[in-house]
């Protein structure tokens, strides 16, 4: 863990942010893209970035080495009635994974929820995703349902498992 540093995103690294994409979406078929990364232009990837910065309840933070996104954590708040709750998203390039950068993460995130009056935080996660399973366990979330056929790569279909962390007990 050493020379990571972990820092709010700025619109500065839509650039950065998208090239990350493009890496991890090579390294594992655990997310919603592959190595064509996010289709999106760094016009727009800087305008979500600032549209996060602006929600109270959303955040975004980049863990960085040597200039290199290696790992990133988000909350996206949800509106009117559900302002309560918010959904997470959290990626690690795989030369980081067992390392603790998932973990590292995902304290900053449920920090965040605690101080952004954020009451339950939502996830899905492949259901074989055993690692990554177990680490959402670890800080206390519960599996709720599968989504059966979530993803459909080729012709495999995949469930995931839809988990919740209650913050309103803690």
């Amino acid at each position: 863990m050493d020379n990571i540093i972990i820092k709010e995103a700025s619109p500065e690294d839509a650039l950065a942010r998208i090239e990350y994409s493009k890496k991890i979406g090579s390294e594992t078929d655990n997310l919603s893209f592959g190595a064509e990364g996010f289709p999106i232009s760094v016009e727009g990837e800087e305008e979500y970035i600032r549209s996060v910065l602006k929600d109270e309840r959303s955040c975004s933070f980049f863990a960085w080495r040597d200039k290199e996104i290696i790992g990133d954590v988000s909350l996206s708040g949800m509106p009117r009635r559900m302002n309560h709750r918010a959904e997470l998203g959290i990626t690690v390039l795989k030369s980081e994974w067992n390392k603790g950068l998932g973990s590292r993460l995902l304290e900053m995130a449920i920090e965040y929820a605690k101080s952004h009056g954020i009451e339950i935080i939502n996830l899905e996660v492949r259901s074989d995703n055993f690692r990554a399973i177990h680490v959402y366990e670890k800080f206390g979330f519960r599996k709720m349902g599968t989504s059966p056929a979530y993803f459909k790569i080729g012709d495999l279909y995949i469930d995931f498992d839809i988990m919740y962390l209650d913050l309103r007990k803690n």
